[in-house]
């Protein structure tokens, strides 16, 4: 997988790709990040990508032509299976999308800033509106983050035991069961005596009725869906 991610600020996401999980994904070839510096596109002198809005709104506008340039550009080199928007108003990013996208072989990402971008951008290259929840950040470049690291743990070999992305949070319409680790006490608390059995189909149920348990109680609108 290829991911192209278009920003202004391109130096916010450098340390986020270079450590852990996404940098051992990288380096062992699952997947190619590519940060775009959206300046780089600019026929500005000053390298501006942004004016005032049209109207006398407030705040400032990215412009459509160094955006405009830089897709074409990378347009020219590869086919796009999504051309994806992180903007407060896309749909609500949730593990179907993720899933979904994990398929795909090449993806571009665009960090919006200020005010957002032109519509004209949104009308004539986006594929895709993402959001990541219901609140305002200063610019797309966490939320592209985000929706990246969703994305690259989920390709074959990024993780060292594939089945973990299966029994996480969501993947079924569950929250993911409690979980423990050494020692088996910790100050009179206990792990479950059931997970110190060895009986792994019961341990299957018991982990599948905690799941159930922890959704019903904090997220039930899950069940519904």
């Amino acid at each position: 997988m290829r991911i192209d991610i278009i920003t202004c600020l391109p130096k916010l996401l450098e340390s986020f790709f270079a450590h852990s999980i996404l940098q051992r994904a990288q380096q062992g070839g699952y997947v190619e990040v590519v940060v775009h510096d959206l300046r780089d596109y600019t026929l500005d002198k000053h390298r501006r990508v942004d004016d005032y809005a049209f109207g006398g709104a407030a705040g400032m506008v990215m412009q459509i032509e160094p955006i405009a340039r830089c897709i074409r550009a990378l347009q020219a080199d590869r086919a796009y299976d999504e051309i994806i928007y992180m903007t407060p108003d896309g749909e609500r990013l949730n593990q179907k999308t993720t899933n979904t996208l994990s398929l795909r072989q090449n993806l571009i990402i665009l960090c919006g800033h200020y005010k957002g971008v032109d519509e004209r951008v949104r009308e004539l290259f986006i594929t895709k509106e993402i959001s990541i929840g219901d609140y305002v950040l200063s610019g797309g470049e966490l939320a592209a983050c985000v929706l990246s690291d969703a994305i690259i743990r989920l390709l074959p070999g990024v993780l060292n035991d594939e089945t973990s992305a299966l029994t996480d949070s969501f993947q079924d319409n569950l929250l993911a069961p409690p979980v423990y680790t050494r020692p088996a006490e910790f100050e009179g608390h206990r792990v479950p005596d059931i997970l110190l059995s060895g009986h792994e189909a019961k341990i299957d149920e018991w982990r599948h009725e905690q799941a159930l348990a922890r959704t019903q109680a904090r997220r039930p609108d899950l069940l519904e869906e």
